[in-house]
Protein backbone atom coordinates (compact mmCIF):
# COMPACT_ATOMS: atom_id res chain seq x y z
CA UNK A 1 0.00 0.00 0.00
CA UNK A 2 1.36 3.37 -0.97
CA UNK A 3 0.37 5.70 1.85
CA UNK A 4 2.21 8.62 0.24
CA UNK A 5 0.00 8.50 -2.83
CA UNK A 6 -3.14 8.42 -0.67
CA UNK A 7 -1.95 11.44 1.30
CA UNK A 8 -0.95 13.36 -1.85
CA UNK A 9 -4.03 12.72 -3.92
CA UNK A 10 -3.44 14.69 -7.10
CA UNK A 11 -1.19 17.32 -5.49
CA UNK A 12 2.49 17.57 -4.73
CA UNK A 13 3.48 15.99 -1.40
CA UNK A 14 3.99 18.06 1.70
CA UNK A 15 7.18 17.25 3.66
CA UNK A 16 5.08 16.29 6.70
CA UNK A 17 3.75 13.29 4.76
CA UNK A 18 7.17 11.68 5.10
CA UNK A 19 6.63 11.80 8.86
CA UNK A 20 3.03 10.58 8.76
CA UNK A 21 3.69 7.53 6.55
CA UNK A 22 5.78 5.68 9.18
CA UNK A 23 2.92 6.16 11.67
CA UNK A 24 0.48 4.63 9.20
CA UNK A 25 2.86 1.75 8.55
CA UNK A 26 3.57 1.07 12.23
CA UNK A 27 0.92 2.36 14.61
CA UNK A 28 3.08 1.43 17.62
CA UNK A 29 5.42 4.29 16.71
CA UNK A 30 2.59 6.81 16.38
CA UNK A 31 2.49 8.08 19.99
CA UNK A 32 6.19 8.91 19.78
CA UNK A 33 5.62 11.21 16.80
CA UNK A 34 2.32 12.84 17.69
CA UNK A 35 3.69 15.97 19.36
CA UNK A 36 6.30 16.57 16.64
CA UNK A 37 3.63 16.26 13.94
CA UNK A 38 1.41 18.71 15.81
CA UNK A 39 4.24 21.22 16.23
CA UNK A 40 5.21 20.97 12.56
CA UNK A 41 1.61 21.47 11.44
CA UNK A 42 1.27 24.50 13.73
CA UNK A 43 3.79 26.33 11.54
CA UNK A 44 1.70 25.91 8.36
CA UNK A 45 -0.25 28.69 6.68
CA UNK A 46 -3.97 28.21 6.01
CA UNK A 47 -3.67 26.79 2.47
CA UNK A 48 -1.10 24.23 3.63
CA UNK A 49 -3.28 23.30 6.60
CA UNK A 50 -6.19 22.73 4.20
CA UNK A 51 -4.02 20.42 2.11
CA UNK A 52 -2.97 18.50 5.23
CA UNK A 53 -6.54 18.17 6.45
CA UNK A 54 -7.75 16.80 3.14
CA UNK A 55 -4.80 14.40 3.06
CA UNK A 56 -5.96 13.02 6.42
CA UNK A 57 -9.55 12.86 5.16
CA UNK A 58 -8.37 10.95 2.08
CA UNK A 59 -6.77 8.34 4.35
CA UNK A 60 -10.04 7.97 6.26
CA UNK A 61 -12.08 7.61 3.07
CA UNK A 62 -9.58 5.12 1.65
CA UNK A 63 -9.75 3.10 4.89
CA UNK A 64 -13.55 3.06 4.73
CA UNK A 65 -13.60 1.97 1.10
CA UNK A 66 -11.03 -0.80 1.60
CA UNK A 67 -12.00 -1.98 5.08
CA UNK A 68 -13.26 -5.35 3.80
CA UNK A 69 -9.82 -6.16 2.37
CA UNK A 70 -7.98 -5.83 5.68
CA UNK A 71 -10.13 -4.63 8.56
CA UNK A 72 -7.30 -4.33 11.09
CA UNK A 73 -5.13 -2.25 8.74
CA UNK A 74 -8.08 -0.04 7.82
CA UNK A 75 -8.88 0.57 11.49
CA UNK A 76 -5.26 1.52 12.21
CA UNK A 77 -5.10 3.88 9.23
CA UNK A 78 -8.32 5.54 10.22
CA UNK A 79 -7.26 5.83 13.87
CA UNK A 80 -3.97 7.56 13.01
CA UNK A 81 -5.58 9.98 10.58
CA UNK A 82 -8.47 10.81 12.90
CA UNK A 83 -6.24 11.40 15.93
CA UNK A 84 -4.00 13.68 13.88
CA UNK A 85 -6.99 15.57 12.55
CA UNK A 86 -8.47 16.01 16.02
CA UNK A 87 -5.16 17.09 17.58
CA UNK A 88 -4.26 19.51 14.79
CA UNK A 89 -7.71 20.84 13.85
CA UNK A 90 -9.82 20.19 16.96
CA UNK A 91 -12.50 18.16 15.18
CA UNK A 92 -13.15 15.78 12.33
CA UNK A 93 -14.35 17.09 9.00
CA UNK A 94 -16.29 13.86 8.38
CA UNK A 95 -17.62 13.54 11.93
CA UNK A 96 -21.31 12.75 12.07
CA UNK A 97 -23.56 15.00 14.07
CA UNK A 98 -25.21 12.66 16.59
CA UNK A 99 -28.25 14.96 16.72
CA UNK A 100 -29.17 14.37 13.09
CA UNK A 101 -31.69 11.67 12.20
CA UNK A 102 -30.24 8.53 10.60
CA UNK A 103 -31.30 7.62 7.07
Amino acid sequence: MNYSSILCGNAEPLPIYDRIVPCLEDIVSFPLHLEDLYREASTFDDPTLDRLRFALVRVQVYADIHHTEDLERAQKMKYVSQVLERVIFGSLLLERDEGLPQE
